[in-house]
């Protein structure tokens, strides 16, 4: 008799670990996609923002013909932010590429303020409705991004704040649950939109 309530005590114990565990998983799981679908609202922003740049600088292009240098290096750090943004391929668990991500994007907010700039001084171009009109769009995208990298940040700090924390640190990495990666423009002199004053 006492080996059959000994064993029953065990089977309890067993199942309300197991129910604890299932728990801790589940809670690690809807921490880690809702840190996934807040990037990807960060990735359709980013999106709309490279496709925009072409139309922008091809408008830009009739006006600053002596910019050709400028208008480069947009089109260039626009290639390299979209290949990072593929790069990453949804996942802010990949340290590696999301740091790319944020150098890649940080180097394009910069060269879209150095167009913005230079296209200052082009008071025809600054008059040009379709430039206004991709100012416009310009600006709004980025504060779209900043919105949503704010709303991803937030997510990634609470995923990363449960999965640090006891007891889900014991089944976190047993699980392969890494840290996701905060989306962070480094350098300071990049951290500002570029501002669209037409």
């Amino acid at each position: 008799m006492a080996w059959l309530i000994a064993g029953l005590v065990l089977a309890l114990f067993v199942v309300i670990v197991v129910v604890f565990v299932i728990k801790i998983y589940n809670r690690l799981v809807q921490l880690r996609e809702r840190c996934k679908n807040a990037f990807s609202q960060i990735d359709v922003q980013l999106k709309r923002r490279h496709d925009l740049i072409p139309n922008l600088v091809e408008t830009a292009k009739g006006y600053m013909a002596h910019e050709k240098e400028t208008l480069e290096a947009v089109l260039q750090a626009r290639a390299s932010a979209t290949q990072a943004q593929i790069n990453v391929n949804g996942d802010p668990t990949n340290a590696k590429e999301m740091a790319k991500l944020a150098q890649a994007e940080g180097q394009l907010t910069g060269a879209l303020g150095r167009l913005m700039a230079v296209a200052e001084a082009y008071p025809d171009l600054k008059a040009n409705q379709n430039m206004m009109q991709l100012s416009e769009e310009l600006t709004s995208t980025e504060n779209k991004v900043a919105f949503s990298r704010q709303a991803y940040n937030d997510g990634v700090n609470g995923y990363n704040e449960y999965k640090k924390t006891f007891p889900p640190v014991l089944f976190a990495n047993m699980f392969g649950f890494d840290d996701a990666e905060y989306f962070e423009i480094e350098e300071p002199q990049q951290r500002e939109a570029p501002k669209v004053s037409f």
